[in-house]
């Protein structure tokens, strides 16, 4: 699960920068979570948000995308990342 506090972002913009999968966008300044379908889990937003608004709790996420693109086939999301 991914959550967000936009109370204590300070729109830093690191989030953006560091999901492979781009689950993050600015809007008015600070992150929202624009695409949370596109969240693995993989908890690089939250080690590298220096302000602790971002929290990640490890899921099943790495496992859908396994089970979307190996399994079932499904060309993934564009996204940032290598996989295009």
């Amino acid at each position: 699960m991914l959550e967000l506090d936009k109370d204590t972002c300070v729109g830093c913009q690191m989030c953006v920068k560091v999901c492979p999968h781009a689950v993050f966008e600015m809007h008015e300044k600070k992150a929202v979570i624009a695409h949370a379908d596109r969240c693995i889990e993989c908890g690089a937003c939250q080690l590298n948000c220096r302000y602790d608004a971002i929290k990640v709790t490890k899921g099943v996420g790495c496992l859908t995308v396994i089970i979307r693109q190996d399994i079932l086939k499904m060309k993934p999301e564009k996204c940032t990342c290598c996989c295009d």
